[in-house]
């Protein structure tokens, strides 16, 4: 992911960092109680974690990929890095068409904010090899859900484009 980062920030590029975010159970919703439990693998509400507190250490950015000062970093409480944020309007106000992306986990939020991409009418780049995955299987699928509706390439053909432009 680093070698990505580096890349667009020599480019100038906008970079948007985004984190997934939960909330604790006393005031989560439904809809974020249910994907926890579906994430976590248990039946009864009470046994929910939130995992990605602010301010706790999952929450965090890797330090590797810190945010420069001339770079943004928003919470997102859904899957989809477009829903509940600025990022549409951010990008739309200086006529971005194409957006990279890149990070955890390719299943849970790279996939749905990819399809959320598509469908606002950007061109969704997805740098494949810069995805965690929880497994092959769950990579596989979602490569292959996002195939008609995303440019999927890898950091080298991506740096490669990059250094040509």
């Amino acid at each position: 992911m680093k070698a990505i980062v580096d890349a667009a920030r020599t480019h100038q590029m906008r970079i948007f960092f985004s984190r997934h975010t939960t909330l604790p159970n006393e005031v989560a919703g439904v809809s974020q109680l249910k994907a926890a439990m579906a994430l976590q693998r248990v039946n009864n509400v009470s046994e929910v974690k939130p995992n990605f507190l602010p301010d706790s250490p999952s929450h965090a950015i890797v330090p590797q990929l810190s945010p420069l000062p001339s770079e943004v970093a928003f919470d997102k409480l859904t899957m989809s890095a477009f829903v509940g944020s600025y990022l549409d309007l951010a990008l739309r106000d200086v006529r971005i068409q194409a957006v990279a992306i890149i990070g955890a986990v390719l299943e849970f939020g790279i996939e749905p904010t990819v399809r959320h991409a598509a469908d606002l009418g950007y061109v969704p780049v997805l740098i494949q090899d810069a995805c965690y995955s929880f497994s092959e299987q769950n990579r596989a699928r979602s490569l292959d859900n996002l195939r008609s509706i995303a440019l999927i390439t890898e950091t080298n053909t991506f740096n490669k484009t990059l250094n040509r432009m």
